[in-house]
């Protein structure tokens, strides 16, 4: 039987006795009917999975018992790729987060361009982001990755631009963009996405500038939401952990 993953925000050390959180306990108790000696696997973003088992528990409440640590589950990609990506409508950013999370991405920006269609005011946007960390931390759980992505707060297109130090910088462009021709392997790639709309030619022509270079995939237009999950499928394959 496979035993579950769990994260939680909580220090995690072997030998020790923890209560886990709401979420966690819910998830178990009453979506996997999990019972008092059932073991858990736990992880809290440190890079170590901590195997556990399930010591207590009521209706509402779980204590898990940590028996031991394990360090030798290393899912994380030896290429760094943050994923800038224009925001979206509907269920699409929670797509991207959780299949970009899964593929290995190490950060994911939303992006406010000229194209989005999606306006949030400060509460809406501080909710929107608490949800996609949580889908995040749910594709974790699934991809068994032991550190979490980091979900940044909605910025402006050209803050994210300016502010980008990866070592390679791509810009998603199917009328003006080539296929991934660099031979020297980068440590760290940048990719930016345009929304439903796509990007302006002059934001296209302003990351140029601060040093993207265009890149296409193939002839066909794919959709927002599946343009950057084949981007980063195939920098992973070519500089990454895809073999």
């Amino acid at each position: 039987m496979r035993i579950p993953r769990i994260y939680t925000s909580q220090a995690l050390s072997n030998g020790q006795q923890l209560e886990l959180e709401e979420r966690a306990a819910h998830y178990l108790l009453q979506v996997l009917r999990m019972k008092v000696g059932r073991s858990v696997r736990l992880f809290n973003g440190d890079g170590n999975d901590y195997l556990a088992t399930i010591s207590d528990a009521n209706r509402r409440q779980l204590w898990c018992s940590v028996t031991d640590v394990d360090s030798s589950q290393d899912c994380e990609s030896p290429l760094r790729i943050e994923l800038g990506i224009g925001l979206s409508k509907g269920d699409r950013m929670d797509w991207v987060v959780q299949k970009a999370t899964e593929l290995g991405v190490a950060r994911i920006v939303p992006l406010r361009s000229e194209r989005v269609d999606v306006k949030l005011n400060a509460e809406r946007e501080e909710k929107k982001w608490r949800h996609w960390q949580q889908v995040m931390i749910s594709a974790c759980e699934q991809s068994g990755r032991s550190q979490l992505v980091d979900v940044a707060a909605p910025q402006e297109l050209e803050h994210w631009i300016n502010s980008c130090r990866a070592e390679y910088k791509a810009v998603l462009s199917p009328h003006h963009g080539e296929s991934v021709a660099r031979s020297a392997a980068p440590k760290s790639v940048a990719l930016l996405v345009g929304p439903e709309g796509g990007l302006t030619d002059d934001e296209v022509a302003r990351s140029i500038e601060l040093g993207f270079n265009c890149m296409a995939l193939g002839p066909r237009i794919l959709r927002t939401e599946t343009a950057p999950l084949a981007a980063i499928s195939v920098l992973q394959a070519r500089w990454g952990d895809f073999t």
